[in-house]
């Protein structure tokens, strides 16, 4: 498996002013990644996303990294002003992008689900014939371009492996799939190694990501904590020092076969380089325990 990074993870330092995106990049090199992996473009002002893309690839190119997959934000039932069609012929636009950053993959949300006046007796099982239009149309587009499509397990809707699984059967096509992530099972309270045991043969990337965890019957932890849709409590952690069985989903990862990018998202409250690099340290000794 190739060991890539997230930009988000380094969220903080660009949102600071403390890094640019495209030092995001030579940084990432430094560090020793193998890939770098780009969750939204930081457009600077006066720049289009089109050409800024241009510049992100160029950097890629002249530091020697690699990217891998393009990240961006979608709303089938809530997006484009709530038409589905509208918010699909938006994403291929992301395609476009995506095809100028050079990846052969973009990963974009299905809903965040029903909201407000729209919401009353509605779940996942009404959202989905929707969602599985919207992505479909997205994934026969990119195509055309030789650009895989997925879908994450994010957003509190979409997100229990069995409704992400039901989501990629319905599409239905060899060029849809999931973006794993190891860590977001813990925000639906689901068993981590369990969940991504079902997706596995669906997988084409994966982001590796731990959390600090604590029962919701323990008072609140205080700042930086989040609250599960169950009432438990989570924190984003460095790679290691949390409680998600990080080895047992990489073996569930293993046992069918994936070979692709593990990328770290770091959401710690610690020092983002520090963070980083612990991270990276210890996801290339489990990667090595478990293809050893």
């Amino acid at each position: 498996m190739k060991i890539g990074v997230s930009s988000y993870s380094f969220s903080r330092l660009v949102r600071s002013g403390a890094m640019t995106q495209l030092e995001v990049i030579g940084k990432a090199k430094e560090m020793g990644f193998d890939v770098i992996e780009f969750s939204t473009l930081a457009v600077p002002e006066g720049k289009s996303l089109e050409d800024f893309a241009q510049e992100v690839r160029d950097e890629c190119e002249r530091v020697g990294i690699a990217p891998t997959n393009y990240t961006v934000g979608a709303d089938f039932i809530n997006g484009s002003g709530g038409d589905w069609q509208a918010e699909a012929e938006r994403l291929k636009g992301e395609v476009r992008i995506a095809r100028i950053l050079g990846v052969p993959g973009m990963r974009h949300d299905a809903t965040g689900g029903f909201r407000g006046a729209h919401r009353g007796a509605r779940g996942f099982d009404d959202a989905l014939p929707t969602l599985v239009r919207g992505c479909r149309a997205v994934t026969e587009y990119a195509a055309e371009f030789g650009i895989r499509t997925m879908v994450e397990n994010h957003g509190y809707f979409c997100q229990d492996s069995v409704r992400v699984e039901a989501l990629i059967n319905g599409v239905d096509n060899p060029n849809f799939g999931v973006l794993i992530d190891i860590g977001n099972f813990s925000v639906v309270d689901e068993d981590n190694a369990t969940a991504v045991g079902r997706l596995a043969p669906y997988a084409f990337h994966a982001h590796a990501k731990d959390f600090h965890l604590k029962p919701g019957s323990d008072p609140h932890p205080g700042r930086g904590w989040n609250v599960s849709r169950g009432g438990n409590y989570w924190r984003g952690a460095i790679i290691g020092h949390g409680n998600v069985p990080l080895v047992a989903c990489l073996r569930a990862l293993k046992r069918v076969g994936y070979d692709g990018v593990l990328s770290i998202e770091f959401e710690g409250m610690e020092d983002v380089l520090t963070g980083i690099a612990t991270g990276l340290e210890n996801l290339r000794r489990y990667v090595a325990t478990v293809e050893g």
